[in-house]
């Protein structure tokens, strides 16, 4: 996934996201056996089809059946979205994006801190 602006997911691709991101690798059939919704199996390969044209996911073949990965950590593509935001609402500007989550409450002093310190420990870890 080298492309930094990923198309949007849909509510049932996100679903599945969500599972692949929870395993190593799956089939379609244990996606559709995990999901709260009963789907036919051919309808979840069609996810899966879609998921990887945008990029989220990538397959080998074991014997005749697909097995699906996650391309990226959810953590990461989380990241690409937030940035998409923030070039959107705010100019590029996180310092905006932040002082808004602190004037509505969502980010307190404490937390705050806690994230400087998450962030000082990623930078130490490159």
């Amino acid at each position: 996934m080298t492309d930094d602006l990923l198309p949007g997911l849909g509510e049932l691709e996100r679903a599945v996201m969500t599972l692949v991101w929870s395993k190593d690798s799956m089939t379609a059939e244990a996606v559709r056996e995990q999901l709260p919704r009963r789907l036919k199996e051919s309808t979840v390969r069609t996810v899966l089809r879609r998921l990887e044209e945008k990029g989220y996911v990538t397959h080998t073949v074991d014997g005749r059946t697909y097995v699906y990965q996650a391309t990226e950590a959810r953590g990461r593509v989380a990241a690409k979205a937030v940035q998409r935001v923030v070039d959107w609402f705010c100019n590029g500007s996180v310092e905006e994006v932040l002082v808004g989550m602190v004037d509505t409450a969502m980010l307190d002093r404490k937390r705050l801190r806690m994230l400087t310190d998450r962030v000082e420990r990623a930078k130490g870890k490159k």
